[in-house]
């Protein structure tokens, strides 16, 4: 019983992960009011309701962590 309830997390932890990606580039521009973040690659991103930006600014390089197949930024966060 134990080894199937540790095979169903697995997969459900897996199948989780499947759902989002991942991208980093540099800021080429930043709306606040639209949400929209699109980067030097001209990869938008739609950001998410309550998810922290910080002050993005054009130039800053950004890892943003998105739904996979929507574009909509779940997580930002600013790369040194």
């Amino acid at each position: 019983m134990k080894k199937m309830i540790l095979t169903t997390a697995s997969i459900l932890a897996m199948a989780g992960a499947a759902f989002a990606a991942e991208v980093e580039g540099v800021v080429s521009s930043y709306d606040p009011a639209t949400k929209m973040i699109m980067l030097e690659s001209g990869e938008t991103f739609i950001v998410a309701d309550g998810v922290e930006v910080g002050a993005l600014q054009p130039g800053g390089k950004v890892s943003i962590t998105h739904d996979d197949g929507t574009m909509n930024a779940t997580a930002v966060d600013t790369v040194e």
